[in-house]
C-alpha cells in the first residue's frame, strides 16, 4: 500500500497549518445553537454571567482609555488580544463540533501498515493476527465509505475536510487527531498520525458487528509457520465429488452448524482417504457462506492461538489432531501443553472465561474441523462427550 502525503520536512506549526490548509482543510466556523444556548443559559447561568460580564468589561476597558486617541482605542477592539477574549466567549456559547464518546462500546483499532518481526524461533502469530484485523478495519472503511463529517484539531483551531472532496484515507493530510462520522450507522473513526508515514485507526460503533461481518466475508488464515498468511479457502473437490456415505455424513455436519453455537468434528481413517480435502470443501461450500472467518493451524500456531474476540463466527481446523491432542498419560504428551490447548478451545474455557457482557463474545460461534488417521492416540478427555459432537471414518481411497 502506497502512502500520498503533502507534508514537507518542515514541521513547524506554521508550516503544519499551512500544510491542512493547502491540502483541502478549511477552518471550522462554530455557528450559534439557540438550543444550546438555551440549555446553557438554564444549567450554567451564574458561569454565562460571569463571561458575559468580563466580555463587555474588556470592552469597556478598550474603548474607555483617556491617554489614547478615539481611532487608536477603536483599533485596539480588533486587536489579537480582544479576538482572543472574543472567541473564548463565542466558543463557550455555541457547541463544540462532534465527537466520540461513552455511548460507542463496540471499538476495533488497528496500526498501519503493520510491520512484521519474525525470529526463527517463532511462528509470525501477532503479524498475521494483526494483519487480519488491519484488513478487517481498511474493508469496514470501505464499506463505510464517506463520511458525513471529517474534522481535526490544530493550535485551538478546529478544520474540517469538505467531504465533497474526499477521496481515502491514505490521502488525508493528518497532523493532530482527526475524527469522521457516519449517522447511518452511527460509527465513529479516529485517526492518529505517526511517523514515516503510519497511522493508528480506532473505528467506535454502537454495533459494529454488522460491518465486521460484512468485511470479513470469506476471509482464511494460515497459521502454519513461515507460509502464514490471510487470504482465501481454495478447494481442490466438490463436495460432490466425495463418496456418498461423505456426502450424507456432510448433510448432518452442515445441519449441525446451523443449530449450535459451539461444534466440534473429528473426522478419522487411513492417509488418501480425503480427511484434509473435506475439510477444505466443507469450508469452501459451507462455512464461508455462512460467514465464518477460517482459520487454519499447524502444530506451533495451536499453541498460542487465541480466536479473535472482534469476530462473531470463527470456523478452526486442526490437521492431524493425533500428533496434537495426545493422551496426556504418554511420555510424549507430557512435555508439551497442546492438549490443554486444544480442550481449552473445545470448552470454550478458553477464550470465553471472562467475556464483556456487552460486546460481541455472548454472541460467537466456533466450529473446529480436526483430521486424524486413528483416534487411538486421542486423549480421552478430548473425545468425551460434550466437547465433540461428530466423529465419523473415512475409509474409501480419495483421488
Amino acid at each position: 500500500m502506497e502512502f500520498d502525503y503533502l507534508r514537507s520536512n518542515d514541521s513547524s506549526p506554521n508550516n503544519n497549518r499551512q500544510n491542512l490548509l493547502t491540502s483541502g482543510w478549511r477552518p471550522f466556523h462554530r455557528e450559534l445553537d439557540w438550543g444550546f444556548l438555551g440549555e446553557l443559559l438554564h444549567n450554567d447561568t451564574r458561569e454565562l454571567t460571569q463571561k458575559s460580564f468580563n466580555l463587555a468589561s474588556n470592552f469597556a476597558k478598550v474603548l474607555g482609555r483617556n491617554n489614547y486617541a478615539w481611532w487608536a482605542n477603536l483599533l485596539s477592539v480588533v486587536s489579537e488580544d480582544t479576538r482572543y477574549e472574543i472567541e473564548k466567549f463565542w466558543n463557550y456559547i455555541t457547541p463544540d463540533p462532534q465527537s466520540p464518546d461513552h455511548r460507542y462500546k463496540d471499538i476495533l483499532s488497528t496500526e498501519t501498515p503493520i510491520v512484521q518481526f519474525v525470529s526463527r524461533s517463532s511462528i509470525p502469530i501477532d503479524y498475521v493476527l494483526n494483519r487480519l484485523q488491519e484488513i478487517t478495519v481498511l474493508r469496514v472503511l470501505k464499506l463505510l465509505d464517506c463520511p458525513d463529517i471529517i474534522t481535526q484539531y490544530y493550535l485551538e483551531r478546529d478544520f474540517y475536510f469538505p467531504v465533497e472532496k474526499f477521496v481515502n484515507w491514505e490521502r488525508l493530510e493528518v497532523i493532530n487527531t482527526v475524527y469522521a462520522y457516519w449517522s447511518k450507522y452511527d460509527t465513529w473513526l479516529q485517526i492518529e498520525s505517526y511517523e514515516r508515514g503510519r497511522r493508528y485507526y480506532s473505528l467506535m460503533s454502537t454495533n459494529i458487528s454488522p460491518l465486521i461481518n460484512k468485511a470479513t466475508y470469506d476471509l482464511a488464515v494460515m497459521l502454519s509457520g513461515y507460509q502464514s498468511r490471510v487470504g482465501k479457502v481454495h478447494s481442490q473437490y466438490p463436495i460432490r465429488s466425495f463418496p456418498a456415505d461423505i456426502q450424507n455424513f456432510t448433510d448432518t455436519v452442515q445441519q449441525a452448524i446451523l443449530t449450535q453455537n459451539q461444534l466440534a468434528i473429528v473426522v478419522h481413517g487411513e492417509p488418501g482417504t480425503g480427511k484434509t480435502v473435506w475439510t477444505q470443501a466443507v469450508a469452501k461450500e459451507i462455512i464461508v457462506p455462512l460467514g465464518y472467518v477460517v482459520f487454519i493451524l499447524d502444530h506451533d500456531a495451536i499453541s498460542n492461538f487465541v480466536p479473535p474476540n472482534y469476530l462473531e463466527r470463527i470456523c478452526i481446523i486442526i490437521n492431524e489432531a493425533d500428533n496434537l491432542a495426545q493422551n496426556r498419560a504418554s511420555e510424549v504428551a507430557q512435555h508439551n501443553n497442546k492438549t490443554e490447548h486444544i480442550l481449552g478451545l473445545l470448552d470454550g474455557t478458553l477464550y470465553q472465561s471472562i467475556i464483556d457482557d456487552s460486546g460481541i463474545q455472548i454472541k460467537q460461534k466456533l466450529v473446529v474441523l480436526m483430521t486424524c488417521n486413528t483416534t487411538e492416540r486421542l486423549d480421552p478427555a478430548m473425545l468425551r462427550k460434550g466437547r465433540v459432537d461428530l466423529i465419523y471414518e473415512f475409509t474409501e481411497r480419495f483421488v
